[in-house]
């Protein structure tokens, strides 16, 4: 009996030890930085076909935006099966490269045997992680996360490390669903408001935004500005703007 109680408060104590753990059950890479104080949506099953895709011009639409040039280094973050990857890979050339990324391995698979089939020798395969990216420093001119922020479940601790990944004059661009509106992605998306105050809280400057049909829903760009902030200097995003953002106006 007495041991049973010696194991009975045992059990108590760590279970009491677990709850006064603000980072308990998280990613190391993202114990220290704030919670993500908004639901995140797991990866939808559907997706819409690539053909309607290039019917509505949304990976043209998109690359033209961001300015994608020929001899650029580019990231696909949550590239899925490779839609907006190959399409990076024609677009930035022979002398360009494209890193895709997923966390999806059967993803990750059926893009590599898309890659070895249609011969894209510019384009490299990379498995991902919920917190960390694992992107190398300086190497990217533009890093893409199309309609897939809203299942970032560490916005800010991905952010942090996704930052040193970008060259000079580099962008992140976001392309996702108001959570407000309808559409194929209804229920998986991000209100513009939050998304803005996350990037703003690890040090991201909003460059343009606009609403595209399109592309069923927005695009919105970021860049660098200033130093990076350290994770215990940061704070969650509430409800609403941060009012460092309100005076930001983009297009459309």
């Amino acid at each position: 009996m007495r041991l049973r109680a010696v194991s009975c408060l045992a059990l108590a104590l760590l279970a009491a030890c677990q709850q006064d753990d603000p980072d308990a059950g998280r990613p190391p890479e993202a114990r220290g930085f704030p919670r993500a104080e908004h639901q995140t949506a797991r990866p939808s099953a559907e997706e819409t076909p690539e053909a309607e895709r290039d019917r509505n011009d949304e990976a043209h639409s998109v690359m033209s935006q961001a300015g994608v040039q020929p001899g650029m280094t580019v990231a696909d973050i949550g590239a899925g099966e490779g839609y907006y990857t190959v399409r990076l890979a024609a677009q930035v050339g022979k002398k360009g490269r494209v890193l895709a990324e997923d966390i999806d391995p059967a993803s990750l698979s059926s893009l590599g045997d898309r890659v070895a089939r249609e011969n894209l020798d510019n384009i490299s395969i990379q498995h991902g992680a919920e917190a960390d990216p694992h992107l190398p420093r300086d190497s990217f001119d533009r890093i893409f996360m199309v309609h897939m922020y809203h299942e970032v479940s560490e916005p800010y601790a991905f952010l942090w490390y996704l930052r040193p990944a970008l060259r000079a004059g580099g962008r992140v661009v976001v392309v996702d669903s108001d959570v407000t509106t309808s559409g194929p992605h209804a229920g998986h998306g991000i209100a513009p408001g939050r998304l803005f105050c996350e990037f703003s809280a690890v040090g991201y400057r909003l460059t343009e935004f606009l609403r595209k049909p399109e592309i069923s829903g927005y695009y919105a760009e970021f860049e660098a500005a200033g130093a990076l902030p350290a994770p215990s200097s940061m704070q969650a995003c509430r409800m609403g703007i941060a009012p460092a953002q309100r005076s930001v106006t983009g297009k459309g």
